[in-house]
């Protein structure tokens, strides 16, 4: 089989995360430590799948900065090939601030998105020899209806699989037939709720796994997976007719925040590799597992080697 090669379409972030040393409290001071990460879900994506010996190109943009030089430092020390990179004066990059409680749960997050006027020329620009030089698309859908939308056109059109993965569901919410266009879509409970309208949580497994199958078929999705927290995941392959449930692994937490983009980065790894869906899903709840054993917000190469 040719190897897969994946082109990822997102965004960077500079991430400032707090981490509360004691019990958090949301109304006062609360002693700790703060680190400056990269993150971004695309930007997660593309080095989760890089460390996953996956070759993955970044369609993307930074800034023109010291911090934008370290970014793109990092992703070419992760074997990223940056040719579809664009540099911005500024705000080629986002922020986010996170703060984590004593467990390493996200307790409260605020995002400032980047300017995405030259990603989309970018994308309108070159979006076709970026799809004649991928083998398979990850796209993060709430960048903006342009961008999606056209993506998604050209991706047909060359026939390439897209893999969707969402930001803050504004755009999906507003353009729900993009989902039907996707290989495989994957979202947390709290997307599928806002997604379904109803609230999810406190569900058995067994109703939450015949509520997306319903939504499956119901909206012409071609697979769906749902992650569940530390309860682990449903999913459902309208095609195969295939179910399930995957419990999550007992591990020590220390940062959760990364968890769902490292998720769907060994689920889509399994996927590019022609897995069934429940095989993938096992391989995409070890990445998220490893991920969340450390304070960085993908899975390192060293987990990968020692758990390969």
């Amino acid at each position: 089989m040719e190897q897969p090669r994946v082109a990822v379409i997102g965004t960077i972030f500079v991430d400032c995360k707090g981490f509360a040393q004691s019990n958090y409290n949301p109304f006062g001071r609360n002693l700790g430590s703060i680190q400056f990460v990269h993150g971004g879900v695309g930007r997660n994506v593309a080095v989760n799948l890089a460390n996953l010996s996956i070759p993955t190109f970044f369609v993307s943009t930074v800034d023109d900065s010291a911090l934008g030089k370290e970014v793109k430092c990092n992703l070419l020390k992760a074997n990223i090939d940056l040719t579809y990179l664009a540099s911005a004066a500024n705000n080629g990059m986002g922020m986010w601030l996170a703060v984590l409680d004593e467990n390493g749960n996200l307790a409260g997050s605020i995002s400032q998105m980047p300017d995405l006027d030259l990603l989309e020329r970018t994308i309108a620009e070159k979006g076709r020899e970026i799809m004649k030089a991928a083998s398979h698309v990850v796209l993060e859908l709430d960048l903006n209806e342009s961008i999606s939308r056209k993506a998604i056109e050209m991706a047909q059109e060359s026939r390439r699989r897209v893999y969707g993965i969402p930001g803050n569901l504004d755009v999906i919410l507003k353009n729900r037939d993009l989902l039907t266009y996707l290989d495989c879509f994957i979202c947390n409970d709290i997307e599928a709720g806002r997604l379904l309208d109803q609230d999810l949580s406190g569900l058995e497994i067994g109703a939450l796994r015949e509520i997306l199958i319903e939504y499956t078929l119901k909206t012409g999705l071609a697979s769906m997976v749902i992650t569940l927290g530390s309860r682990g995941s449903v999913y459902y392959d309208s095609r195969t007719h295939e179910k399930g449930y995957q419990p999550a692994f007992e591990i020590d937490i220390v940062d959760t925040s990364g968890a769902g983009d490292a998720f769907f980065s060994g689920t889509v790894a399994g996927l590019i590799k022609n897995r069934p869906l429940n095989e993938a899903v096992v391989h995409g709840t070890r990445v998220a597992s490893w991920t969340i054993q450390q304070t960085e917000n993908t899975c390192s190469p060293l987990c990968f080697t020692a758990n390969a």
